[in-house]
């Protein structure tokens, strides 16, 4: 179960709600220390004194605001408390608005939002009332202390509380060099290219599923990791792969219709959807396209091919695996 980080109770109006948050994401990154290279000892993060030197026991640690050079107020967690007492309890609610309107750079973390004690009949009377409406309800609330504009969602029986960016810390989209909506300029999209993408994107629609997909890098890094323990290298570091430098793609005219043809025909070359085929045969062609796990055990799929470490391993004369390959072939050739 997912922890509570804030207590407190939505308003709008005369109502009070009261209610809990919790997180709605989680980081799936890996869990990667610092270490020194010579002996492999990690290697700790400290505070350290810029005066002395010396690191800084945490509990000596305190916030402090310079108002002029080298005079500070210093701030407790009482303070900030203080500030505003009511907003660091509530969610207030200020105005509901149509939950398309609002543009998706705006938005930042998610949480989610349980009813706490006495707090089910006013959580579900919400509820209700913006999924008959279809309005995003826009908050201010107080996190970790700063205030934050928010905005409630429905999702389900649950209403979503996601934080958002201020609209003067949104970078404007005018300062953006972009191609002119007409079709009559050199940089902008043709009738017909148009045409192509729109059933290109027909083509490759589907309904939203995002457990389908998942982070592949991160399996692959695991992969080698693996793989680095089963061959006894714990403590070494693999040398840098030397690669040939890519061509430099030329500044020739994109034929843009060819290529979204390209893409249409490749697609049903791999048994990509086809309108004219029954709708219960699509299922095992969109499983086997987005099968989200390689199910196979890190430590066979790292032995294959992808494995740097392995080609460097095997190089002999300053020559890598791939380069002794080619020479081979050409023998047989």
């Amino acid at each position: 179960m997912s922890r509570i980080i804030w207590k407190g109770a939505i308003t709008f109006g005369l109502v009070n709600i009261p209610v809990v948050l919790k997180p709605a994401s989680r980081s799936q990154t890996l869990d990667l220390d610092l270490l020194d290279a010579r002996d492999m000892t990690p290697v700790g993060y400290q505070r350290i004194n810029k005066s002395t030197g010396k690191p800084i026991p945490k509990e000596h640690i305190v916030k402090g605001y310079q108002y002029e050079k080298d005079e500070y107020v210093v701030l407790s967690d009482e303070d900030f408390r203080q500030a505003n007492v009511e907003a660091t309890q509530t969610v207030d609610i200020v105005s509901f608005v149509q939950a398309d309107d609002i543009p998706p750079y705006y938005f930042d973390t998610p949480y989610y939002l349980e009813p706490d004690k006495r707090g089910e009949r006013g959580y579900a009377l919400l509820r209700e009332t913006m999924r008959r409406t279809g309005r995003a309800a826009l908050a201010l609330v107080v996190l970790r202390n700063r205030q934050h504009l928010a905005a409630m969602l429905v999702d389900d029986n649950a209403l979503v509380l996601n934080t958002m960016r201020f609209a003067d810390e949104v970078l404007p989209i005018s300062e953006l060099k972009l191609p002119k909506a007409s079709s009559g300029k050199a940089t902008g999209a043709h009738a017909r290219e148009i045409e192509m993408a729109v059933k290109l994107v027909k083509d490759m629609s589907e309904e939203w599923a995002p457990e389908q997909y998942r982070d592949t890098y991160r399996d692959d890094l695991m992969a080698r990791i693996e793989q680095k323990i089963e061959s006894g290298q714990t403590h070494e570091l693999t040398p840098a792969a030397e690669e040939e430098e890519a061509p430099r793609k030329s500044a020739k005219v994109i034929d843009m219709v060819a290529l979204l043809k390209q893409s249409l025909d490749t697609r049903g070359k791999r048994g990509g959807r086809d309108k004219s085929e029954p709708e219960e045969e699509e299922t095992p062609r969109k499983t086997a396209r987005h099968a989200p796990a390689r199910k196979h055990a890190p430590a066979k799929r790292a032995a294959g091919s992808r494995a740097p470490a392995k080609r460097a391993s095997h190089s002999s004369g300053g020559k890598s695996t791939s380069a002794s390959r080619t020479t081979a072939r050409r023998k047989q050739a």
